[in-house]
């Protein structure tokens, strides 16, 4: 049997009659770039969060980058973040002429509040939790020390669409909650796209003034910005989705209780645990074991494809070398990026395909001398 690690077409059959339509519509009106599609995303995309505004733009990344720019970070800054990630959340901290600063991760993959009051100094301006593989922060805990040293909380949630914490929907606990659209996020494009939320009026105001090179109005420039926007076909598409994405996620949340019960018992493989008060929507499905790469050979022999979110650890890239961490630095984030591995993870999956996955992982055990 093959399961891959991710199926985007089985997921445009599911919605082709709708979603073929809809970018028919644009097609057919020439709307490419503005107009009502992007603006009909941001009013749904928002309305959905509860929230006031919705910039969207180019990518997951530059919402990092417009979010930092429309708060005034800058040269001289310091951002906190978490030294697991894609390195989009450290590189923009870069670009908008601040330095990262790196803090170790809890047993959640997750910042870890309990040091990040170390690494705050007079230069500190924000801190960017990222709520990884779908899996909400500690965000009490993360926006009481934020609170406390009157810092601007940012909340990555390029993985996290919709996962909630005591309730409350990722991404609308700071000031702003940036997301991605990449194909394979749980709300994805057929290209690039992303986003920015907020109830700021002044943020939000800036951060689209930012994103739409420093203009309000058509040829006057308040200030030099950038060109970062969410095309009308990605806008069309999204908004088909974004009435899919509860269930969806219900489905990958579903699956990953599954994934739980029949590795249940297996002591060579650590499940992701779930945080109490949470909502899980999964993103990725990440285990800890031992003989990571072993298994995943074993498991690509047996038709199921893997991944590895991250390999590396960010404060120990050659990105930052220049900052001088040494692995002792990070203990928990070193030791993960030898352990983790990423599974199967998609609404579509079946029944037959999780136990086939789960079943490869106990043969490989099986077999293998400890």
């Amino acid at each position: 049997m093959n399961v891959p690690f991710v199926d985007l077409k089985a997921q445009y059959q599911a919605i082709k009659s709708e979603i073929d339509p809809a970018i028919q519509t644009v097609l057919d009106e020439t709307a490419f770039v503005g107009g009502k599609h992007v603006e009909g995303f941001e009013k749904a995309f928002a309305e959905k969060f509860g929230v006031k505004h919705c910039v969207s733009c180019a990518n997951g990344t530059d919402a990092i980058y417009i979010t930092l720019k429309a708060l005034g970070v800058g040269p001289g800054d310091e951002v906190i973040t978490v030294a697991n990630s894609f390195i989009a959340t450290s590189e923009t901290i870069t670009q908008a002429g601040a330095k990262p600063v790196f803090v170790d991760i809890d047993e959640y993959f997750h910042i870890d509040p309990a040091l990040i009051e170390a690494k705050i100094t007079r230069k500190t301006k924000a801190v960017i939790p990222v709520h990884l593989f779908g899996q909400a922060a500690d965000l009490d805990a993360v926006k009481a020390i934020c609170d406390r040293h009157k810092l601007h909380l940012v909340e990555d949630c390029a993985q996290s669409h919709f996962s909630t914490y005591k309730g409350r929907k990722t991404g609308t606990f700071g000031v702003a909650g940036t997301f991605s659209f990449y194909p394979g996020k749980n709300l994805g494009a057929y290209g690039d796209g992303g986003a920015i939320i907020s109830d700021d009026d002044e943020f939000a105001r800036q951060a689209r003034l930012f994103a739409c090179h420093g203009s309000a109005q058509k040829y006057v420039h308040e200030i030099e910005g950038v060109n970062s926007r969410l095309d009308s076909l990605q806008a069309a598409v999204l908004k088909v989705k974004l009435a899919h994405i509860d269930d969806w996620n219900k489905a990958r949340n579903s699956h990953a209780l599954k994934y739980n019960e029949l590795l249940d018992g297996l002591p060579q493989v650590k499940p992701p645990k779930l945080r109490p008060d949470t909502f899980h929507v999964f993103h990725l499905y990440v285990i800890r074991t031992e003989r990571r790469d072993d298994l995943a050979a074993f498991l690509k022999s047996k038709g199921v494809a893997t991944g590895i979110h991250y390999p590396y650890a960010l404060p120990l890239m050659p990105a930052y070398r220049y900052l001088r961490h040494q692995p002792s630095d990070f203990p928990v984030a070193y030791a993960c990026q030898g352990q983790i591995l990423s599974l199967p993870m998609y609404p579509e999956l079946s029944d037959g395909q999780i136990v086939h996955v789960a079943d490869s992982i106990k043969e490989f055990y099986r077999n293998k001398k400890p």
